[in-house]
């Protein structure tokens, strides 16, 4: 896994996880890389300060901090919250119902729930729209 810091259009900058490189250039490219704050797909790699392991095994950023974080968690909690009160938990059928919606087999409407890695690989080469829930720090205390 990779973090990088990455800007939009507008100049948000905010961080992301991501397998590698290339699946950052692949999921930027299919426009599945957005900005919290703005919704801007257009995305790039900012220029990032490298992190220092001490003796510990923690890791420092050199970097000056991100004075936005504060307000992109709050922006994140709030889209999480306004999902789970208006979507309806499918559980372990995350898959099975957003393919079944796909397929028009079943009456669009606003789900969430999990799905193995497997399912969200398959949905992805369905080309099935879906977005992960942010998780937040926070959110595993």
């Amino acid at each position: 896994m990779i973090q990088f810091t990455l800007s939009c259009e507008n100049h948000h900058k905010f961080e992301a996880w991501f397998k590698s490189g290339e699946a950052f250039d692949a999921q930027t490219k299919r426009g599945d890389v957005t900005c919290p704050i703005c919704a801007s797909p257009k995305v790039e790699k900012a220029l990032m300060a490298p992190a220092v392991a001490m003796r510990s095994n923690r890791k420092v950023s050199l970097s000056a901090g991100h004075p936005q974080q504060a307000e992109i968690q709050k922006k994140l909690r709030e889209l999480r919250s306004k999902v789970l009160s208006e979507a309806d938990y499918v559980g372990d059928k995350f898959a099975e119902e957003a393919r079944k919606m796909h397929e028009q087999d079943a009456e669009h409407r606003s789900i969430y729930g999990e799905a193995t890695p497997d399912e969200v690989v398959s949905l992805i080469e369905d080309e099935i729209d879906f977005m992960p829930l942010p998780s937040l720090p926070d959110d595993h205390n």
